[in-house]
């Protein structure tokens, strides 16, 4: 790998977004020295190829957007294929390109199929099964043979995804919403023609998820994910007797499991409150271990076919790296590191737990809100260059992991259901009302923001609690959430059917009260629309009907307009947005340190 050029110039706020960064490195299943990687070292995020065994690195995509948002490349079971993911400027709507590993003649997988968005992909030896979703068909799974046609395995109108296929080739493992709820999907095992040999499901608002078969050959049980106990934890599931053996597990958070590479014992990744910790669970035993691996967040781990685990590790202040169990780092990626950030630390208000990064001087504040998207997704004791950013130029950073949030329990996650938006802005509200109390925030300089979900949330807090925020910084948003469901990609609107109760025309109340739209007379405060173009998630005309309705009612704002989809994956573009949500707030508020 080459280090990138970093200005040593350049305040320490841009450094941390040009200093590299890397993925959790996934290798192939029967080549372990085979590895693909994310990385930005040439400025964007590309998809690299690492061969361990003699130490080279290689970029495999440059596309002048980056590579591998949202759709993880893969390798075939030998490591001598790469597939990845190849849309137009981050649509997401697009096919699979393969090529070899060490480099040479790219081939799209399936010519014959019109793009689509990915519905997830299991490769075999000799084959693959695709999954596709597109709006007149919904979802559908193919199997791919070398020289063959694609033959059409499964379809159906509501949303499904593949998930991983069993060790000896001949089972695959789905999670799909026949029953019309994908948030709280079911799970069923299919033969390679498509034949139903499993299901399982929990019933009506409970959820299962399958995660990996067994790695021995032979084995036909499978992990699955389940809510029973309120808080995500793991089952392993007997295909071929359709029995199940619960992994019970006193633990107060939400767990994530996979296999150890005998299938004697699973890993269990435990996160509580933001934070995580590994253990080591043995099937027969029952008994559960705790690893020692270092403290903070663990975005990902899992155990190498040599029975090393390797998992990645950030905080606040550290940028994320990829470590060995057994000690050292397995990967981290070249050049000077990011300077380090500012620590969290953690507030309680009324349940809603959230974390705080502040300026080292006294305050009140300037203070950000950097609301998550989402919704089912949740703040970390994570490295993050724009919270950071924001630390640097005087302001408190608040990140509020709200009802809605995925980390806290299904009760917590299912909050919103029937109430969308309203009732994070709620917890929003409360927070608001406290860190004012407690002399953290200055109630003249408040600002909400956020991105996707949290765009959508900006926006509608603007709108509904006007008296409560100074600015408004709305990312990726959703303005019109009518214009948005018609756009949106398919998936995106089965579970929004799910969230809301139904679709527009089905409950039209439950989407007025939570449309921004719905508030948009109220705006009182100047605000900054920054919008992808090519969107499939948070479409670029709802915030177009949105901004219309803006400019008629003679409401300030500004707008900045990029060339992608949900979010950019380039370097320059990333400090760009940062840069200028600053200025904004600078000419508008004023800011404590200068802005560089």
């Amino acid at each position: 790998m080459t280090a990138p050029s970093v200005t040593a110039t350049e305040t320490a706020w841009k450094r941390r977004y040009r200093a590299a960064r890397t993925s959790f490195p996934l290798w192939a299943r029967d080549d372990a020295d085979h590895l693909l990687y994310l990385s930005n070292i040439g400025g964007r995020f590309e998809v690299y190829a690492w061969n361990r065994l003699i130490g080279t690195h290689r970029r495999v995509t440059d596309r002048p957007e980056g590579t591998g948002y949202r759709v993880q490349s893969r390798l075939d079971p030998s490591g001598q294929n790469i597939w990845w993911f190849d849309d137009i400027k981050g649509n997401e709507l697009g096919r699979w390109i393969r090529e070899p590993f060490g480099g040479g003649k790219r081939e799209i997988v399936t010519p014959d199929l019109e793009p689509a968005y990915s519905a997830g992909l299991v490769i075999g030896t000799g084959f693959a099964v695709l999954g596709r979703s597109r709006g007149e068909d919904g979802t559908t799974i193919y199997l791919l043979r070398e020289g063959e046609a694609p033959v059409r395995i499964y379809q159906h109108a509501q949303s499904a995804d593949v998930v991983s296929l069993s060790r000896d080739e001949k089972l695959i493992a789905i999670a799909h919403s026949e029953h019309g709820d994908s948030r709280n999907p079911a799970m069923r095992v299919l033969d390679l023609d498509g034949r139903a040999v499993a299901e399982l499901w929990d019933g009506a608002g409970k959820g299962l998820e399958p995660v990996a078969w067994s790695p021995v050959a032979g084995d036909p049980r499978l992990i699955v994910m389940h809510d029973r106990r309120g808080r995500s934890q793991p089952l392993i599931f007997d295909a071929s007797k359709s029995e199940t053996d619960d992994v019970v597990l006193d633990l107060p958070g939400e767990t994530f499991a996979d296999w150890y590479p005998d299938a004697k014992a699973l890993l269990i990744g435990h996160e509580y409150r933001g934070r995580s910790e590994l253990y080591r669970y043995d099937v027969a035993a029952r008994t559960l271990k705790k690893l020692d691996a270092q403290p903070g967040t663990v975005t990902t781990a899992r155990v190498h076919p040599d029975g090393d685990l390797w998992y990645q590790l950030t905080s606040a202040p550290t940028p994320a790296a990829t470590y060995s169990l057994n000690g050292g780092v397995v990967l981290r990626a070249p050049g000077e590191p990011a300077p380090a950030g500012v620590a969290f630390r953690d507030v309680d208000v009324d349940g809603v737990h959230v974390f705080i990064a502040e300026p080292a001087t006294h305050g009140p504040f300037p203070t950000i809100f950097i609301v998550h998207g989402g919704p089912s997704s949740h703040d970390q004791d994570a490295f993050y260059p724009g919270v950071q950013a924001w630390v640097d130029h005087g302001f408190a950073v608040v990140l509020a992991n709200y009802r809605g949030s995925d980390g806290y329990g299904k009760e917590w996650r299912d909050a919103i259901v029937g109430r969308v938006g309203l009732t994070e802005l709620e917890d929003l509200a409360k927070v608001h009302n406290r860190l004012i109390a407690d002399g953290l925030a200055d109630p003249k300089r408040v600002i909400l923001s956020g991105g996707s979900w949290g765009g959508y949330l900006t926006l509608l807090g603007l709108g509904m609690q006007p008296d409560r925020w100074s600015l408004g910084i709305p990312i990726v948003p959703v303005g019109d959430y009518i214009a948005a469901y018609e756009d949106e990609m398919e998936p995106l609107k089965k579970y929004d059917a799910a969230l809301f109760g139904g679709t527009p025309d089905e409950v039209p109340e439950s989407y007025r009260q939570s449309n921004p739209m719905t508030y948009v007379d109220n705006i009182r405060v100047p605000m900054l629309l920054i919008v992808g173009q090519n969107d499939p998630r948070c479409p670029s005309r709802s915030v177009d009907v949105y901004r219309e309705r803006l400019l008629e009612l003679g409401k300030k704002f500004e707008e900045y307009r990029f060339d992608a989809g949900h979010g950019s994956l380039v370097v320059d573009e990333q400090i760009r947005q940062v840069a200028m949500q600053i200025a904004f707030v600078s000419r508008n508020l004023g800011t404590p340190e200068p802005i560089d």
